[in-house]
């Protein structure tokens, strides 16, 4: 725009230059040079100043009033949204910075924590197949399986004093069997009520806490309490469990614990009748092989539920027993005594050990654990994927737990072409799986990687942007913090890029904060887009500290992720009407600001330019210095501004049905360089208009009483007039949703403009400020005349129809997707709103969800050691969990 100022101011200096080299000489008897001007030459280099002083409204300086005025407006419409507001908590949406709204309808990439902010992190038990026979499903009196809801009634479980009332199932026919004693269901649950690492805590009588190693083993133990099986003590030696109201204490004899390659967990435990039994717990992959072979058919049965119970995102685990030998055990304790006392290879002999006993399972069904997800996530999940919005998730979960929510919340599913697994443990292995998965992709992609290689090594400090690209499918990307770690290295970090940002989805396992946050930076080094990311805790402020636009959640963890956000609000569902609703709406706000912001003052400031031929270059001005002040501070100020802060193009309800139409703003296509250029050719054009014909309708013309009005106060009241007129008109055509604020706005600006200017240009103004007024008599004489009002009225007509005409032809023979999408929602307004379909059962999976025990060595060795005990409570005669002691103390019973 400077440029383009100083362009013009030059081409009107030389112009004056010529003319008083020329013509000059002719008006100096009554137009004579100032003092100390003596050429022409010196006469043009004052113009010049004069011309950059008349022609500066060409740059927007009140632009930047109005556009923080319209971010603050923006802002509170955030605060003040009601759908954003989680009453549970009395948590409202808070926008906490002001400058950013318009780009929340431009992002391209979201970085989300999974804990916390996809997941409530509670841990639910759902379903189970015991002996053959799910449960866990409702079904109505027809024999058809139905959804469950706030409305599906309960089961009752007041029969159990000791149960959970937190603890929620609907499945009555589950509880019919443990009451009528069936043996394989009291089995089951025997199993989980003894097989953990769990510590009990009860301050009094029938108050159990349940500490957890993970949240996993308590939703287990819980489930196993409600059903009649309380697990209610527990000392080094002894289990103490209270069967359908009878209590029996059990002898701890092992604890073959846990770790992430056994990913399996077992006790061995001597019934009060001496049975010597063996219960284990553990991924499916690996019970499997060591099952005995007389479980095979029900092996099959139970493997057609967990694929039931995966399809639906559930977290599945197997469980099974063995009946033991007394003296084989007597022999096995013992080695495994020497084995855990011995001084080297003492993992190794007793995973040995360990492998040896648990054989020959006997097979009782399996378990189905929901991670409670917020809320709405799928949903959520898969309305920003239709909005071409593609989601990271980075969280320090391991990989089994994430790909877990992955399928469970929509980022993950079977349609795919092909989910990526990047585990390399070397630089080397890490480079050829991220280029194996490119290739697979997109197969040309080789062709050019030489050369993208050679222009990043020979580029400058600031890296240059890679290009999208698009892959031949729908594909995921999962990799592991060891392996992300090589990823982020120099020399494969563009590897990385290329390879992440081709896929749908991207889950980044066992990452550290600072591995998040160098992800975010990395896709913003190399990826012309707009990043988010959205987190609760602590762990994910650099992360948000470093995206372009950071949301916090605030939810269990504290406040540090609000603190550092620049959005927040309580849940995750909301991220989707802050980004479809709001943020689109600003984005499009703000584009149509700008664009009738620059062409108005274009069409305003070159009317001087052409009049500058015909006034000899003078720096004369057209309009009456009045008018030059009045017209950008009150005259258009209000329109704009009310357009800005009401417009929309679709209510808040379509922008989500139609996610498409958030794609525009990724693109940046309502705003760009391109825009603006077409901006300033209308502006050039109307400003033609706006002269031209004024002048061509004042040029020897009389009034209608034969008196002259061919007269400079004349033709410049009628050009502000048609200026005013038209660019009202433009306001109109661009204002899509029309509200009483924009009507009172349009029309009041007007009215304020004539009614000003009758009395600026009445004979009483003039009389008592003559030197301020010179205009007397001006409007009542000229805006009287018929031939004034056609003339304004072909001015207008000849400046709004080619915009009219474009819009029309365009939108016709060439329409944007946005536009196409428009154009369903009109039809789709004419006809009755379609019934709220109804939510499918999601179909079945061939994958079975893995079971997260925990991301560290179990405590079995602790719990065995008694060193976590503390005196019991008076209500019961064994040892409890102490929150407050330390593992290398002692505290007996």
């Amino acid at each position: 725009i400077f440029a383009f100022l100083a362009l013009m101011c030059l081409i009107l200096a030389i112009g004056n230059g010529i003319w008083e080299y020329d013509k000059g000489y002719y008006f100096q008897v009554y137009l004579p040079w100032a003092e100390g001007v003596h050429s022409a030459s010196y006469s043009g280099f004052l113009m010049f100043w004069s011309y950059v002083i008349i022609l500066n409204t060409v740059v927007p300086i009140s632009l930047y009033v109005s556009v923080e005025i319209i971010r603050l407006g923006n802002s509170f419409y955030i605060d003040w949204d009601r759908k954003m507001y989680y009453p549970q908590n009395d948590t409202p949406a808070q926008a906490r910075t002001t400058t950013l709204n318009e780009e929340l309808g431009q992002i391209k990439y979201i970085f989300s924590d999974k804990t916390g902010t996809l997941t409530q992190n509670i841990m639910c038990f759902n379903k189970c197949s015991i002996n053959g026979k799910s449960y866990g499903d409702v079904y109505d009196m027809s024999g058809q399986r139905i959804e469950i809801n706030e409305n599906t009634e309960k089961v009752d479980f007041s029969y159990n004093q000791l149960a959970d009332p937190k603890f929620s199932f609907y499945d009555h026919s589950l509880v019919e069997a443990v009451k009528l004693g069936d043996v394989p269901t009291h089995r089951f649950f025997r199993l989980l009520s003894l097989c953990h690492t769990v510590m009990p805590e009860e301050k009094k009588e029938g108050n159990l806490v349940y500490q957890a190693q993970s949240p996993d083993e308590g939703a287990l133990v819980t489930a196993a309490r409600n059903f009649g099986f309380v697990f209610r003590a527990r000392t080094p030696e002894t289990i103490t469990v209270v069967e359908m109201g009878e209590t029996k204490v059990y002898k701890l004899l092992a604890i073959l614990d846990f770790n992430n390659v056994r990913k399996r967990m077992s006790v061995i435990v001597r019934s009060p009748e001496g049975d010597l039994t063996l219960y284990c717990k553990g991924a499916d992959t690996i019970l499997y092989e060591l099952l005995d072979s007389s479980c095979d058919s029900l092996k099959e049965e139970t493997t057609e539920h967990l694929n039931e119970f995966a399809g639906e995102g559930l977290r599945t685990l197997v469980v099974a027993y063995r009946n033991l030998n007394e003296d084989y055990f007597q022999d096995w304790i013992r080695r495994h005594h020497e084995a855990s006392t011995a001084l080297e290879g003492r993992e190794d002999k007793l995973s040995e050990l360990y492998e040896e006993i648990e054989k020959d399972l006997m097979l009782l069904g399996a378990t189905a654990i929901e991670d409670k997800l917020q809320d709405g996530v799928p949903q959520t999940i898969e309305t920003l994927a239709k909005a071409n919005i593609k989601i990271w998730v980075l969280t320090g979960d391991k990989q089994e737990t994430a790909m877990n929510i992955g399928y469970s919340c929509n980022l993950l599913y079977d349609d795919m072409e092909d989910v990526f697994i990047i585990e390399g443990s070397t630089s080397e292995d890490v480079l050829n799986e991220l280029r194996n998965a490119r290739k697979k992709m997109k197969p040309d992609s080789f062709l050019d990687s030489d050369e993208i290689n050679i222009q990043f090594e020979k580029s400058s400090k600031k890296p240059k942007m890679i290009p999208d690209e698009q892959a031949n499918g729908v594909y995921g990307l999962v990799i592991t913090g060891h392996s992300l770690a090589y990823a982020l290295e120099a020399n494969l970090e563009l590897e990385l890029v290329r390879t992440a940002c081709m896929c749908k989805v991207v889950i980044c396992c066992r990452v550290t904060p600072l591995q998040k946050a160098q992800v975010v930076e990395l896709v913003k080094k190399y990826k012309k887009a707009v990043t988010l990311a959205i987190g609760d805790g602590a762990n994910d402020v650099s992360m948000i500290k470093t995206a372009h636009i950071g949301v916090g959640i605030s939810g269990q963890e504290g406040m540090q992720a609000v603190l550092s956000s620049d959005f927040s609000f309580a849940q995750f569902r909301y991220l989707q009407r802050l980004l479809l609703v709001h943020g689109r709406w600003s984005y499009i706000r703000m584009c149509k600001f700008l664009k009738y912001f620059f062409y108005k003052n274009f069409a305003f400031t070159l009317v001087h330019f052409w009049y500058g031929f015909f006034s000899g270059f003078s720096a004369q001005t057209v309009y009456d210095e009045w008018f030059i002040t009045l017209y950008n501070l009150v005259y258009t100020s209000l329109p704009v501004l009310g357009m800005s802060l009401f417009d929309q193009d679709v209510d808040d309800r379509w922008s989500m049905l139609f996610p498409q139409l958030y794609v525009p703003g990724q693109q940046n296509l309502y705003f760009n360089k391109v825009v603006f250029v077409k901006c300033m050719l209308q502006g050039i054009y109307s400003s033609l208009i706006l002269f031209f014909i004024p002048y061509g309708a004042m040029y020897n013309t009389m009034r209608s009483d034969g008196k002259a009005i061919a007269d400079y106060q004349s033709f410049a009241l009628m050009a502000q007039t048609c200026l005013l007129i038209v660019v009202s008109v433009q306001i109109g055509l661009d204002t899509s949703y029309w509200t009483v604020v924009n009507q009172f706005f349009i029309w009041g600006s007007l009215s304020v403009y004539f009614a000003i200017t009758f009395t600026m240009y009445s004979d009483g103004m003039y009389l008592i400020f003559t030197a301020s007024f010179p205009f007397v008599g001006t409007a009542r004489n000229t805006l009287g005349q018929p031939s004034v009002w056609l003339a304004i009225f072909l001015s207008i007509t000849l400046c709004v129809l080619p915009v009219v005409g474009y819009r029309f032809l365009k939108g016709q023979l060439k329409p944007t997707p946005s536009e196409k999408v428009l154009l369903k929602i009109k039809e789709a307004k004419k006809r009755p709103p379609p019934p709220s379909p109804k939510r499918r059962l999601r179909r079945t999976s061939t994958r079975r969800s893995g079971y997260a025990f925990s991301h560290q060595h179990g405590f079995g060795a602790l719990i065995m050691s008694g060193r976590n005990m503390r005196p019991k409570s008076p209500f019961a005669t064994t040892g409890t969990f102490s929150p407050n002691s330390d593992k290398h103390k002692h505290k007996g019973l």
